[in-house]
């Protein structure tokens, strides 16, 4: 892909994300609009999940009809180039009335996370970045933190169905015995954006889905950080356990989370 062709889509990845953030917003703020279903236990999904969803594969469409598009409501098809979309990460907060949730669009090209957008519509604050361009938030440069030590370290543990609650039981008695602090807020993309803006120190998660991750994680590896090979053993179609985190701590974090490969 040609510097031009990374440039075009990254400039839309944004743009779209604002545009679908603002609509999920208006939702947010129409509580009668939202119409709350669930997909399984604790696994929240609205009417405004789609609605926003069909926005941005519409835009996609429009700007890069050859590109494929794969969301986390509808489904789609992956191909050497394609957009990963989870409409509205956090979902449960956005249910509950609780303003930490996000747009998250990334595009993948030849297998590997080429742009990433991740719009907060409650702080209007859009973490981006590109291969090889570098990661923001609103403009300002983003850099992962130097904490040096995992006992002055946040830690976020992302929580998912699909594993056994011991499972994660575990995990965070290890984080918390290795002495650091640990912490979980309901949005993975947000969580790991967090990770590039130096205000968690690590995340981690059992198993996460490409379209929770990738786009935070290109931002992490943009602003200096480590990323486990999320990608391995079909992780864009499947998902994988995650680790993002700094390099200074980036061993005690594996450790810790109980996540090596």
């Amino acid at each position: 892909m040609t510097k031009h062709d990374l440039e075009q889509r990254y400039l839309a990845a944004c743009a779209i994300a604002y545009e679908a953030g603002d609509l999920a917003r208006r939702r947010f703020e129409d509580r009668a609009s939202i119409g709350l279903k669930f997909k399984g236990p604790q696994d929240y999904l609205t009417a405004a999940d789609g609605e926003v969803e069909r926005l941005i594969i519409r835009r996609i469409g429009e700007a890069f009809p050859d590109d494929a598009c794969y969301g986390e409501e509808g489904g789609g098809t992956f191909g050497s180039r394609v957009w990963v979309i989870d409409p509205i990460d956090g979902t449960a907060n956005f249910a509950r009335g609780v303003p930490h949730f996000c747009i998250s669009i990334a595009f993948v090209d030849e297998g590997k996370p080429a742009v990433g957008a991740i719009y907060s519509p409650a702080t209007a604050e859009m973490f981006a970045a590109r291969r090889g361009g570098g990661a923001t938030c609103n403009g300002r440069p983003m850099q992962v933190s130097t904490t040096p030590d995992l006992k002055q370290a946040t830690i976020e543990l992302g929580w998912s169905t699909r594993r056994p609650m011991q499972n994660y039981l575990d995990m965070m008695a290890r984080v918390a015995a290795a002495g650091a602090s640990f912490r979980r807020a309901g949005s993975g993309a947000l969580g790991i954006a967090y990770v590039a803006d130096g205000r968690a120190d690590g995340y981690c998660e059992l198993h996460i889905n490409s379209w929770d991750a990738l786009a935070g994680l290109l931002m992490v590896e943009e602003a200096g950080g480590w990323i486990n090979d999320f990608l391995a053993h079909d992780g864009l179609a499947q998902g994988n356990p995650v680790v993002a985190t700094t390099p200074i701590l980036k061993d005690a974090v594996r450790a810790a989370a109980g996540i090596l490969g």
